[in-house]
């Protein structure tokens, strides 16, 4: 039996940031690293999304969570990525969904349109439901260009 943790990358902009703070004490269980930002100043979410979704291409890290106003800018960013599947998450269905259907390894937050504890429900339901495979892993493999 393995005490390996889970890896999680996660990052931010300035929009995200309380939310990725609250997340990072909530994943306790994992094994999180912050790709920042590190404060409330305004800054570019692609400086935070890429090193995240580059993080989880490579392996390195089994998931990525990303936090944002809306949530679409940092999915738009992830998802340029090959063998990334980012899914914005708005309702604890959608986290589910994007994992049992789209295999998704990146999970993107509108922290503008959700509450903290829904931010947590969905990254808990997210981290702990399994891809269903079958059918759903053709349509996977044809995401890629």
């Amino acid at each position: 039996m393995s005490d390996t943790k889970i890896k999680i990358a996660i990052g931010a902009d300035h929009a995200g940031f309380d939310y990725k703070e609250v997340l990072k004490n909530f994943l306790s269980d994992y094994e999180v690293k912050d790709f920042g930002t590190y404060t409330l100043d305004s800054v570019d979410y692609p400086d935070f999304a890429h090193p995240v979704a580059s993080a989880v291409e490579s392996g390195e890290f089994e998931y990525g969570i990303l936090l944002c106003g809306s949530a679409n800018g940092v999915a738009i960013t992830a998802n340029k990525h090959q063998n990334i599947r980012a899914g914005l998450c708005w309702e604890n269905e959608v986290a589910s969904l994007v994992r049992k259907h789209n295999n998704a390894n990146v999970l993107c937050i509108p922290a503008r349109f959700v509450s903290e504890e829904l931010a947590k429900m969905i990254t808990t339901t997210f981290l702990n439901t399994a891809f269903e495979g079958g059918r759903h892993q053709n349509r996977v493999d044809k995401i890629s260009c």
